[in-house]
């Protein structure tokens, strides 16, 4: 069975709509934001990559959600919420017409409501046990995101789950979502990644890890394969993407955007938090998303990088590019859309499969941001000078995660 994407929803902080986000894309839009007195002075890391116009409203006046719940949701339900809409709307249909149970959701989300885990925790050591909130756990809990966007679309009561993989979290649910339509359990499905985790613990956590930049100039923090990278800039926002068999998308004559082709997951079994330097099981997922797609390495014209501005990521994930592709890794275009948006931990993968899908459909590769320093390490064309028109017939978006995790997503032009 044949899978293609039909609709695609974003909320990011360069742009929450398709059209804002792919001109973003095209005109090499930063969405970095110095975070002043958002934090103290004690914290060392002073610039995320926040979505700072999402308007709550929507989820009230379009999302079906009713105005004294909108609270009772986290950032992140609420991000999901609002993108699933807009995936459905640019699907153009709701698929209320078709077997409930043919239609699933499935959203990864790496961390779930951290900042509410704070705040409830102070209340809990000030006040006691009796004060938490009653709406503490399904607020915070990941699984809630793709759980609201079913309550919120009644037509689709299949397969339900989140996956929780830190960093790849949005690619193995897009990959989870072709494998239950190519395999026949589903005929569609709302697919696609969540987070919303900038906040002041959240930061300095990931500071002690020295994974964050330190740096405040917002045309030098997140600069992937340069070798003056110093970290990833943290972000927030979602993707969703609707799957459907290619099929059911004929029948009801739906806009194809791209196919999803091809899935590889595989683990580094290595170390908790650094890539394996070998990068063969990187490579390994690569490869298995190119031969399930009936494809060669040499068949592939680009690949949407993890490419996190991290030291060891960027050099690792070279590594795994030149092992899964030979000689022909020096012949693709890569580029890290991070470059613009820093890193959305789960969302990443999801918003980078849209992004891949938005170049495919309008055929260029966006500039990689901010590079200035080669890195012999980092020897691949990372599209560093400007915009480049091409046709991408065949594309890789690749996810790293924290615990060894690796998922790649191959999705091929339509035709």
């Amino acid at each position: 069975m044949r899978v293609v994407i039909t609709g695609m929803g974003v909320v990011s902080p360069i742009g929450n709509s398709i059209d804002e986000f792919a001109a973003s894309l095209a005109d090499g839009k930063r969405g970095f934001t110095l975070l002043g007195d958002r934090v103290s002075d004690r914290l060392e890391v002073k610039i995320a990559a926040t979505v700072e116009d999402f308007d709550t409203q929507k989820l009230v006046d379009q999302c079906g959600v009713e105005k004294k719940d909108v609270r009772k949701l986290s950032r992140f339900t609420q991000f999901a919420v609002a993108a699933a809409h807009d995936a459905l709307a640019d699907a153009g249909t709701g698929f209320t017409d078709i077997d409930p149970y043919r239609a699933g959701v499935i959203c990864g989300v790496g961390i779930g409501d951290l900042g509410l885990t704070i705040s409830e925790g102070a209340k809990f050591g000030e006040k006691g046990p009796g004060k938490i909130s009653v709406f503490y756990i399904p607020m915070t809990i990941g699984n809630m995101a793709a759980g609201t966007v079913a309550m919120k679309n009644g037509a689709f009561k299949g397969a339900n789950f989140c996956t929780t993989t830190a960093c790849c979290s949005g690619t193995h649910a897009i990959g989870e979502a072709f494998r239950k339509i190519k395999d026949g359990y589903l005929d569609v499905c709302l697919a696609g990644g969540a987070e919303s985790c900038i906040n002041e613990f959240a930061l300095g956590a990931f500071n002690n890890m020295h994974a964050l930049t330190r740096s405040e100039d917002p045309e030098r923090c997140s600069i992937p394969f340069d070798k003056e990278r110093s970290g990833f800039v943290m972000g927030e926002g979602c993707g969703m993407l609707v799957l459907e068999s290619l099929d059911h998308a004929l029948a009801r004559g739906a806009h194809i955007y791209a196919e999803v082709a091809g899935y590889g997951a595989t683990g580094d079994g290595y170390h908790m938090t650094s890539p394996s330097p070998t990068g063969e099981a990187a490579a390994a997922a690569m490869t298995m998303a190119i031969r399930e797609a009936g494809l060669s390495p040499e068949d592939i014209d680009y690949i949407n990088a993890h490419g996190t501005s991290t030291g060891l990521n960027d050099k690792y994930e070279t590594t795994a590019i030149k092992l899964a592709l030979g000689d022909h890794a020096y012949k693709t275009a890569v580029n890290s859309t991070k470059s613009m948006m820093g890193h959305l931990l789960g969302a990443a993968g999801a918003v980078e499969a849209i992004a891949t899908a938005v170049q495919i459909e309008q055929g260029f590769v966006h500039r990689t941001l901010g590079y200035a320093t080669p890195d012999p390490e980092c020897d691949l064309d990372y599209v560093t000078d400007a915009k480049r028109d091409m046709q991408i017939d065949a594309a890789l978006s690749n996810s790293l995660g924290f615990g060894g995790h690796n998922a790649c997503i191959l999705i091929k032009r339509y035709k």
